[in-house]
């Protein structure tokens, strides 16, 4: 399996010639009957080495992490729990310092150890081999070991002795992961490496918002759960937008601008459904849902799914599955089909989502042709196929 990445560099290197790639890219839409676009390819896997090496890369990594929170207890041990004791403020105060300490340490030397062990991995399976799957295992294990370590060194100092404190050491934890993923972009551009930045940068936006309103306001977890819902809403907006502007940048779907765009997407859709959903009430189950909370649900995935056939992204609809799932389950049972509501809930939706599926590009093409002309030009043209050429591997 050769994806656009392939051929661009092959491209490149002049072992194929850019007429000889769209004419590839051509016969394959006409195998397909849809435009590669349409489709969405990433690339995953490319043989079962791949899943070979990312085996043997999570075992490193957790051999890594284990042997850091070893160190981490040879140096501060663990505190045992006196269950049958009675605490005084005084040696409850001694035993919390005592677990915290352990904890941070843990955190950081098996984030640093896996950090370090991630990094040099990464030069060889990503930067020379240019496996996808163990590239994305180790950009997440690296930015994840990174955002660990930071966290763990605050907890070693103490930084969780109120919740303002707290959000500002996850606020500086969340800045300095996103700074190792921009690192990491710039010596690998491992595409998801972007989406990860930004998840980090989004942590560190929440985490500092939520610090300054409790400072100022004395937040309680209703409030908070409010403010966290909010923000999440508008940050998956914000990386919707970012989403669109590497979509925009590469509207042929050739370049590695699409597969950046492509996990910019996967990870705005949750960000964005979760809150519209949470405040239908779908998430509080049964009676609570009520069928105007349920027929809302339903009108907003369809909302949802004209969006995704416009900017021809899928994400939104596969994010939002599990609570129009919820939704229909909940109307089968209400309106009598107590029996059968799961059977006809997974018929109307399986049935749904294999049609559009089928029709993607026609039915693409007569939303699309709804829109105003400067938004079509922003758009991918389902009916166009590139016939010429490409466009240079952008970073």
């Amino acid at each position: 399996m050769y994806s656009e990445e392939d051929l661009n560099s092959a491209v490149a290197a002049g072992a194929l010639s850019a007429e000889a790639a769209a004419s590839f890219r051509a016969h394959m839409t006409q195998v397909r009957e849809m435009p590669r676009g349409d489709e969405e390819n990433f690339r995953l896997i490319n043989s079962f080495n791949d899943i070979f090496v990312a085996i043997g890369v999570v075992i490193m990594l957790l051999a890594a992490g284990a042997i850091g929170q070893a160190i981490a207890g040879i140096i501060a041990p663990d505190p045992d729990f006196p269950w049958d004791t009675e605490f005084t403020d005084a040696q409850w105060a001694v035993y919390n310092a005592a677990d915290q300490l352990n904890n941070g340490l843990s955190a950081c030397f098996a984030g640093l150890l896996v950090a370090a062990t991630a990094w040099p991995l990464a030069e060889f399976f990503t930067r020379r081999r240019r496996m996808a799957f163990p590239s994305i295992i180790l950009l997440l294990a690296f930015v994840g070991a990174v955002f660990a370590a930071a966290f763990g060194i605050g907890l070693t100092a103490g930084s969780l002795d109120n919740e303002t404190a707290g959000g500002l050491m996850i606020a500086a934890a969340g800045l300095i992961a996103a700074g190792s993923a921009w690192l990491h972009w710039r010596r690998f551009m491992v595409p998801i490496t972007v989406a990860a930045g930004a998840a980090a940068l989004a942590i560190t936006v929440i985490a500092l918002i939520v610090a300054g309103f409790d400072a100022a306001f004395g937040l309680d977890g209703e409030n908070t759960g409010n403010v966290l819902l909010t923000l999440t809403f508008a940050l998956g907006l914000a990386i919707f937008a970012f989403a669109m502007r590497w979509d925009i940048s590469d509207r042929e779907r050739t370049t590695r601008r699409s597969d950046v765009a492509f996990w910019l997407h996967l990870l705005a859709a949750p960000m964005i459904a979760h809150p519209v959903f949470y405040s239908l009430g779908v998430m509080d189950g049964g009676d609570r849902v009520g069928i105007g909370g349920a027929l809302g649900v339903l009108a907003i995935y369809v909302v949802f799914g004209f969006v995704a056939l416009a900017v021809d992204r899928r994400a939104l609809l596969v994010s939002a599955l599990a609570y129009v799932l919820a939704a229909l389950t909940f109307l089968f049972d209400r309106f009598g089909a107590v029996e059968l509501n799961f059977a006809l809930t997974a018929l109307v939706i399986g049935s749904a989502l294999l049609t559009l599926s089928a029709f993607w590009t026609p039915i693409r093409n007569t939303v699309v042709r709804q829109l105003p002309g400067s938004w079509r030009d922003r758009l991918p043209d389902a009916a166009v196929v590139p016939a010429n050429g490409m466009r240079p591997l952008a970073s």
